[in-house]
């Protein structure tokens, strides 16, 4: 529910951002925390604009279902989600006559129950949002936005664009990868911008993909084909800047003659089923996700290529692994603000993000370019891994979300 008269509310904790990493931790800490416990959600856009323009499908790993299904959310997600039962990986030059796939997963994907699955980013953030409206353990504070915040030895203190302040033990910025949160505490980011833009559309095609996912690495970046639901595909293509912006400004026409150059012929042909969207592609990592009495989630402390698809997973992650501290920590009685409390999850999360960040960077660096020795080695290395079962299986677990230190709501177990 909206507020407009100014109040100095007691909530359990106050989360900046209501988009997916917002949204999901609200409705996680509804479903999880003591009988009480009240979450105060302030949101600056409103999620209807957001639903209607975000053209991307969004990987969703077994770990992240595991976390939406703990919540109640993966029922309503279910018949909208594609599962995804097979990838094929190829480094084929884009003018090959054969494009032979080097690597791929197919067994392994479907060895218990299938690893990944392809939703619409409105569909999701459509189905986030409308839990969040519908709980009543949740506040919701929207169009609004935090202006300022002040901490004590208890609380900290968060004045609203609106003129209404708040009060908690523990706020979290969620407010994206220009966190005004964030550089308020003067946490610092490790960073660089690529000489590339994502470019992100829906495409129907006249034949069915049976769940497969396409991944082509080409010299000005990989080029994903993802299934959704239907004869229908999202595609993440990456592209050096100054083509990215000539294919954006030219006329569909030109749009789909490039984009079939690299989708190819096996579909049918394709029509594009949604606005065209570019944006800026960026590695960001911010040097500490804990601030006095302050949390980030989400793009708000990491942003990474979006190469594997493992950006919304990563942050889902840290949503697991806060909720858990914070159940853990309000059981036994403690300030979940403290900074041992919040150390915890820094520990946590930090090492793991930082990881799964470079290893994107580095996979992005190694296949974006031209250089045939290079790409005679990669082609043997991709093929060496084709030959290794128990490689790809162990691969298959770390992008299932199963490996390391999983919060508990990500392996399907309760809190």
């Amino acid at each position: 529910m909206a507020r407009s008269r100014k109040v100095n509310d007691r909530h359990g904790i106050i989360i900046a951002g209501g988009g997916f990493s917002g949204g999901v931790l609200a409705l996680a800490l509804a479903e999880c925390a003591p009988a009480g416990f009240r979450v105060a959600l302030v949101d600056a856009t409103p999620q209807k604009a957001v639903e209607q323009t975000d053209a991307r499908g969004l990987a969703l790993s077994a770990a992240a279902k595991s976390l939406l299904e703990a919540i109640g959310l993966w029922p309503e997600l279910a018949s909208d989600a594609q599962a995804i039962d097979s990838i094929e990986i190829t480094d084929s030059p884009l003018n090959a006559s054969l494009r032979p796939h080097f690597l791929c997963f197919d067994e392994e994907m479907k060895a218990d129950a299938p690893r990944a699955y392809l939703v619409e980013a409105g569909t999701l953030l459509k189905t986030i949002s409308d839990a969040v409206a519908s709980d009543s353990s949740i506040d919701v504070f929207a169009p609004d936005s935090v202006v300022t915040y002040e901490t004590d030895a208890f609380s900290v203190q968060v004045r609203l664009k609106s003129g209404m302040e708040l009060c908690a033990p523990l706020l979290v910025a969620a407010d994206g990868k220009r966190s005004s949160l964030r550089e308020r505490a003067g946490i610092k980011c490790i960073g660089w911008s690529y000489p590339q833009q994502g470019i992100v559309v829906t495409v129907a095609h006249e034949r069915p993909h049976h769940g497969q996912a396409v991944q082509h690495f080409l010299p000005a970046g990989p080029f994903a084909i993802l299934p959704l639901k239907g004869n229908r595909s999202s595609i993440v293509w990456t592209e050096d800047k100054a083509r990215a912006e000539t294919l954006m400004k030219g006329s569909d026409d030109a749009f789909i003659a490039e984009l079939t150059r690299r989708f190819g012929h096996r579909l049918g042909r394709i029509t594009l089923e949604g606005p065209k969207q570019a944006f800026p592609l960026d590695f960001q990592m911010a040097r500490a996700f804990v601030g006095e009495r302050l949390a980030l989630i989400g793009d708000a402390a990491h942003v990474v290529h979006p190469l594997a698809g493992q950006g919304l997973n990563i942050g889902l992650r840290d949503v697991a692994a806060l909720t858990e501290t914070i159940v853990d920590a309000l059981r036994l009685g403690l300030d979940i603000g403290s900074a041992t409390t919040l150390e915890r999850y820094q520990r946590w999360r930090r090492f793991d993000s930082a990881f799964s960040g470079t290893v994107m960077d580095g996979l992005n660096r190694l296949f974006s370019n031209d250089n045939a020795p290079l790409r005679a080695i990669r082609d043997l290395g991709l093929g060496l891994v084709d030959r290794a079962p128990g490689l790809k299986r162990l691969l298959v677990r770390e992008a299932a979300g199963a490996t390391g230190n999983v919060p508990r709501l990500m392996k399907g177990e309760g809190l």
